[in-house]
């Protein structure tokens, strides 16, 4: 479907009530200290909507310290690191429907000194204590620019066969502080509408999850949540994520141990943690997707949510469905 890309001028007479197609971050310091934050409250089993798993705690908490120092190396970023694409680019990325921060493309070549610092903090706050952890800093220390590369490309492409599941996460944090930099200083105008929803708009990449939001003009809407720029992008619900068919969707999910008992409601009540995450599953291409629901959890944090969420992973698996795409903190060996 061609999407009319809207002229300058044009935003002022739109209607306010409309739907907003794209949720750009606010900033990438805000959106890595939200997370930070969630993820102490997943690891220490205080969101009632997930089922809490101890032994994920350890790797919760590694992931917590991972996006505090994602937020610290973000407030540092200049104007100049962004390396922003000029107008001339934006303009032809709108002409022809293409993101305007495609990530597969050339990348600046800061995000190699973003890795070092993300190495270098990580490295502090270990002080050589966990052992397993110190020797992948390492490893990805005696990478050169040329591997690393190589790697990053990896990642973004996700080929599981390419990737090194240790170093994936950190390499995949570091080029996650450049990309939601970048997108939060884009317009939405700046942004084209792709003839597939199942890219980011901002930046191509994959979608990690997605979320019904609250409030305001996306109240009530699903929105898909990219796993490089932490863009949210509208699409409609009872589709799938992977193949946008819509014929064979259902839902999925598991009720938390914890979860408190509803009481006598309407079907549609509000903060009832038994609904608040469901894998919207796909009887075409048999893939799945996550989807939270703000409604039943103001704090939805889509990206980190999904982290703590394995159990459900592991009974959708089960039940002979497979993930639409990987949440690039999270990769797993061959023989996982």
């Amino acid at each position: 479907m061609v999407q009319r890309i809207i002229e300058r001028g044009e935003i002022e007479s739109l209607d306010h009530t409309a739907l907003p197609r794209l949720l750009l971050p606010e900033t990438a310091e805000a959106t890595f200290t939200a997370r930070t934050k969630r993820l102490a409250d997943l690891a220490a089993g205080k969101v009632a909507g997930i089922a809490f798993n101890p032994a994920l705690s350890g790797y919760l908490n590694l992931m917590r310290e991972v996006t505090a120092a994602q937020a610290e190396i973000a407030a540092e970023l200049s104007a100049t690191d962004l390396d922003m694409p000029d107008q001339k680019s934006l303009d032809l990325a709108l002409e022809h429907m293409m993101p305007p921060l495609a990530a597969q493309l050339k990348r600046p070549a800061i995000w190699h000194a973003i890795l070092n610092k993300l190495i270098d903090k990580l490295a502090h706050s270990n002080n050589g204590e966990r052992i397993e952890l110190n020797a992948v800093l390492t490893s990805l220390r005696a990478l050169n620019e040329e591997e690393l590369d190589e790697q990053a490309d990896a990642v973004l492409a996700q080929r599981h066969e390419d990737v090194n599941p240790a170093q994936a996460p950190f390499i995949a944090a570091a080029l996650q502080i450049l990309w939601t930099a970048r997108a939060a200083k884009l317009k939405q105008q700046q942004v084209p509408m792709l003839e597939t929803f199942t890219l980011c708009p901002v930046c191509g990449s994959h979608p990690v999850a997605s979320v019904i939001r609250i409030g305001g003009q996306s109240q009530g809407y699903r929105y898909l949540t990219c796993g490089m720029c932490a863009s949210q992008w509208h699409m409609v619900r009872i589709k799938c994520a992977s193949c946008e068919q819509n014929g064979k969707i259902s839902y999925q999910g598991l009720d938390p141990i914890d979860a408190p008992e509803p009481a006598a409601a309407p079907d549609n009540k509000a903060n009832d943690p038994r609904k608040y995450v469901r894998a919207e599953t796909c009887g075409d291409c048999h893939c799945y997707t996550k989807i939270f629901n703000q409604e039943h959890d103001y704090n939805a944090e889509p990206f980190v949510d999904d982290l703590a969420s394995l159990t459900l992973d592991i009974l959708v698996s089960e039940a002979g469905y497979t993930r639409g795409n990987t949440n690039p903190l999270l990769w797993f060996g061959e023989n996982a």
